[in-house]
């Protein structure tokens, strides 16, 4: 423990030295640092997805870093400081788990959560559940999370099939919509609600969507490189049946990997 606190303390010595003596970090401020934070977030997930332990531990410096920062430039504001942020985080742990700092019994996962969102809801007169769903979230996380909230209240089909039908009503109103030529604004109304049904069918599946566009993404982004890299002429020049070509190959050779892989 010594050793982590003597580590701790180094950081935020170094830290004091940079807003003192480093031109760039001077200059810094909560918005100009703010979607630095995010890169680096995207940063330490990929890192996760890579499966890579020694990018990951990296990432996680770089965020311990912004958080610091921030904690420095509010107290120079007189706002807060490092230790403030560190006793309100505690604070909030031990009200969060009365079962496990109090005397509620709470012996499985959906228990604990369901009272996570009630004391949240007691927390600083909040109205909503919904209140604690941040408004910059990229949709399909947001998406996922809106839904993951309003189930602690029992907001919630009961059936798996139930949602697979929602999913289904909601792609038959869009090719309804597309097949009418209606307005562009009630086509796109009906493309985000089958999203957004297809987003709950994947916590029904138990899979984190934004995950699993991700990978696709990654996949995608293999396979279309390796048109590029074996083509015999600029793509432009290519027939579709040419890259569809090359396009199953890529395929073959992800197959033959993965199948190495289980061996």
């Amino acid at each position: 423990m010594k050793e982590k606190l003597q580590a701790f303390e180094r950081l935020l010595t170094i830290m004091d030295e940079l807003r003192e003596q480093c031109p760039w970090d001077k200059k810094q401020t909560l918005e100009s640092l703010s979607h630095l934070t995010i890169e680096e977030t995207y940063e330490l997930v990929d890192a996760i997805q890579e499966g890579d332990l020694d990018e990951l531990k990296g990432e996680i410096g770089d965020l311990m870093l912004h958080m610091v920062f921030y904690s420095k430039i509010a107290s120079e504001k007189k706002a807060f400081d490092i230790k403030d942020v560190l006793d309100a985080i505690c604070d909030k742990l031990v009200h969060r788990h009365p079962h496990i700092y109090g005397d509620v019994v709470a012996e499985d996962e959906e228990t604990v959560k369901k009272n996570w969102e009630q004391l949240k809801l007691q927390e600083k007169g909040k109205y909503s559940i919904l209140q604690g769903v941040p408004k910059s979230l990229p949709s399909v996380v947001k998406a996922y999370r809106i839904q993951e909230k309003v189930k602690q209240v029992g907001f919630e089909w009961e059936d798996i099939d139930d949602v697979w039908d929602k999913v289904e009503e909601e792609i038959g109103e869009l090719q309804t919509a597309i097949d009418h030529e209606e307005e562009k604004e009630r086509i796109s109304e009906e493309f985000g609600d089958t999203l957004f049904a297809l987003i709950n069918y994947a916590r029904y599946l138990d899979i984190d969507p934004e995950a699993a566009l991700q990978r696709t993404n990654k996949k995608f982004i293999q396979r279309f490189q390796y048109i590029e890299q074996n083509a015999k002429t600029d793509l432009v020049d290519m027939t579709l049946e040419d890259m569809d070509e090359l396009w199953d190959a890529a395929k073959a050779i992800e197959k033959r990997k993965q199948k190495n892989k289980s061996k």
